[in-house]
């Protein structure tokens, strides 16, 4: 079982910048494709970046690309989501998630997710 962690959400203004991170205290962290989820009020749950495993491929949906950096230290076990230039728009309930598919954007192919975090922008 993996347990995931989030931590870093909360409220800011347009334009701002916060840091996520999801700490997975596991040995095998390392070979888990780690993707980011968010869902907004009323929205279903939508893909925001992945970072796969060992080799660090990554990929960033349309919305968040050229704002957003994932990256992943597994000596940590931990993955981190920096959002900059952060816009009312990103405002939703940040999911981390673990998968054993080698990439993917489909929330159902996570297995192990976090509780959340919220993350708040406003105009």
């Amino acid at each position: 079982q993996v347990q995931l962690v989030e931590s870093g959400g909360g409220s800011v203004q347009a334009g701002d910048s916060l840091r996520l991170s999801c700490a997975a205290p596991r040995r095998d962290f390392g070979g888990y494709l780690m993707g980011w989820f968010r869902q907004a009020p009323g929205k279903e749950r939508e893909f925001v970046a992945y970072i796969r495993a060992k080799t660090g491929i990554i990929d960033y949906s349309d919305s968040v690309k050229g704002r957003f950096t994932i990256s992943r230290d597994n000596a940590k076990n931990t993955v981190y989501l920096q959002m900059n230039s952060l816009k009312p728009e990103d405002t939703a309930v940040y999911y981390c998630a673990a998968s054993r598919f080698l990439i993917s954007i489909f929330h159902s192919d996570y297995n192990y997710w976090g509780q959340g975090t919220q993350v708040t922008v406003s105009s």
